[in-house]
């Protein structure tokens, strides 16, 4: 039987391409895994689709994903980001991204990295979720769970479990490719 993609990314090529170079790929780089921070917050009721086909207005907004420089957004630019049609203009989510970067800073003072800290939920190595079917690929699992309350008492905005496992599965942690998939 010859390997196929994954149903989920449908005839979309944006999402093609997103599934057959990045999802489920291990990430280790703190500026990327911020950008899966920051995405998969704005993703919360809504599509993956709307927000990957929105990516490049995110990175200008977000200063190409550079924690360092959103944690220093102030209230100006935060009503600015409000007004730009390129990205999602939810109040409650651009304030969490400012307020996000800045304890990402912290972790990374706290662990050396974002990174080690991170993938202290996966005990440092990518689960292999063994799926054969759509249907079977969770909305949450315990290590979601784990970070999230974790991410959570730290301060951490739109970290709940559900957002916290597609970070998972986009930060590589998880592999939720079917076993049918090539990128399996």
């Amino acid at each position: 039987m010859a390997k196929k993609q994954c149903t989920w990314p449908g005839e979309d090529a944006l999402m093609i391409q997103y599934h057959d170079e990045e999802w489920g790929v291990p990430v280790h780089d703190d500026r990327k895994l911020f950008e899966f921070l920051v995405l998969d917050a704005f993703q919360a009721g809504l599509s993956w689709k709307t927000i990957l086909h929105r990516r490049k207005n995110f990175a200008k907004a977000f200063a190409n994903f550079d924690y360092k420089k959103v944690a220093k957004f102030d209230e100006a630019r935060e009503q600015e980001l409000l007004q730009d049609e390129g990205i999602i203009r939810n109040k409650l989510k651009v304030k969490g991204t400012v307020i996000n970067a800045r304890l990402f800073m912290e972790v990374q003072k706290e662990f050396g990295s974002f990174d080690k800290y991170i993938w202290q939920f996966t005990g440092g190595k990518t689960i292999d979720g063994k799926r054969k079917d759509t249907y079977e690929i969770p909305a949450t699992s315990p290590e979601s769970d784990a970070m999230s309350k974790d991410l959570k008492k730290r301060g951490f905005k739109f970290v709940g479990s559900t957002i916290c496992y597609a970070f998972m599965q986009a930060a590589g942690m998880v592999n939720d490719h079917l076993i049918t998939c090539a990128r399996h």
